[in-house]
């Protein structure tokens, strides 16, 4: 077996750094893909990739992106919910990758809503 250079352990660092900060529930923005039965019959493994690859283009550390399951709303799939620190949870529905990369780009990055796309703000109210 080969041993490890500093430089591999930076990397292998660098590539848990967002697992720690999800372990350590240090964060700025949670994004929670739905990804019950219904959820990826309907796309939602298309928005994960989306998403993957907008954080790791970035390089923010303080984003967590993470799946659940079914969210009790199966005719608005695929959907995901937006969590900013000190901000009211946003539910956004009917997405397609698109629709995802701009939530990301105004939401997550700038902070602004996108209420086009979005069902609710915090546990019951409309957008």
């Amino acid at each position: 077996m080969a041993k490890l250079k500093v430089e591999d352990l930076k990397k292998i660092r660098e590539s848990l750094k967002g697992t720690v900060n999800l372990r350590d529930g240090t964060y700025r923005v949670k994004i929670t893909v739905h990804m019950g039965t219904c959820g990826i019959a309907a796309g939602a493994r298309p928005l994960m990739n989306t998403f993957l690859e907008k954080i790791e283009k970035s390089g923010s550390s303080d984003i967590i992106l993470t799946s659940s399951g079914c969210a009790g709303l199966c005719s608005h799939e695929p959907m995901i919910t937006v969590e900013v620190v000190d901000s009211a949870p946003v539910k956004y529905i009917d997405l397609d990758p698109e629709k995802a990369a701009r939530i990301y780009d105004e939401h997550v990055v700038k902070g602004d809503p996108v209420p086009e796309y979005a069902l609710s703000v915090g546990s019951e109210t409309t957008y």
